[in-house]
């Protein structure tokens, strides 16, 4: 019965509300996670060329790290409504704005990932023949996986934080119902959002925690090497008195 009445009393938890608006919070965390696939998967696309060509020529690196920072501390509502004119009210507008959020990140754990291979495994690719592109592509971005996917992990959970700003434009996902919740003090709503948004948040983390270990086998092995404990050594033998 109180299943039943916590609509009416407007309770926190409301499993009466997530049975009857299930097809209404599947459409929002499907679109809250195109949105944040989309902005992250671009984000790498444009943030490895400004990476390369910041290790490329370094007179670069520092316009380019600048301008990433500094279109990182723009409020969401002023890089919202700078982008507006060119997007209008659309999904485009609100991925558009977390791509340009996401490169401070990015482009600095790939630089550092780039900057961190060994001269000594380039030294060696080239002389087994190696050109830049098969250098790249076979060697530098093998080992520099592991800061490249850090980055993408933390781009990853801070996108799906930030989705929910689109909610000001109608296309935040989850952020949509925390908005309309909030707007109407609708409690039940606002928390289930809030929560579906830490679920999303976690799950995409430990994902991406799983590729990364996948991917980069060597560093596990590294890992079990260095915790490995000494062996004790045998104490000599004494020799016994005649």
């Amino acid at each position: 019965m109180s299943g039943q009445n916590c609509l009416v009393t407007n309770d926190w938890i409301c499993g009466e509300y997530v049975s009857s608006r299930s097809q209404e919070l599947i459409d929002a965390t499907v679109q809250h996670v195109g949105i944040t696939a989309a902005s992250v998967a671009i984000g790498v696309a444009v943030s490895l060329p400004l990476a390369l060509l910041a290790r490329r020529w370094r007179f670069l690196a520092g316009p380019i790290l600048g301008v990433t920072t500094v279109l990182y501390t723009v409020p969401s509502l002023a890089m919202f409504s700078l982008l507006l004119p060119f997007f209008g009210l659309s999904a485009s507008l609100v991925v558009t704005g977390l791509v340009l959020y996401s490169l401070t990140i990015l482009v600095r754990n790939i630089l550092a990932g780039l900057q961190a291979v060994p001269e000594e495994a380039r030294d060696a690719a080239r002389g087994m023949g190696y050109g830049p592109l098969r250098l790249l592509w076979e060697v530098e971005l093998p080992l520099a996986l592991p800061a490249l996917l850090a980055g993408v992990r933390i781009t990853t959970v801070s996108t799906v934080a930030l989705t929910t700003v689109g909610a000001i434009v109608d296309y935040g996902g989850l952020g949509s119902l925390i908005l309309d919740g909030l707007d109407t003090t609708f409690k039940a709503q606002v928390l289930t959002a809030s929560a579906l948004c830490v679920v999303l948040a976690v799950v995409a983390d430990l994902l991406l925690l799983a590729l990364q270990r996948w991917l980069t086998p060597w560093t596990r092995v590294r890992r079990i090497r260095t915790n490995r404990p000494a062996r004790a050594e045998r104490p000599a033998k004494v020799a016994e008195p005649a």
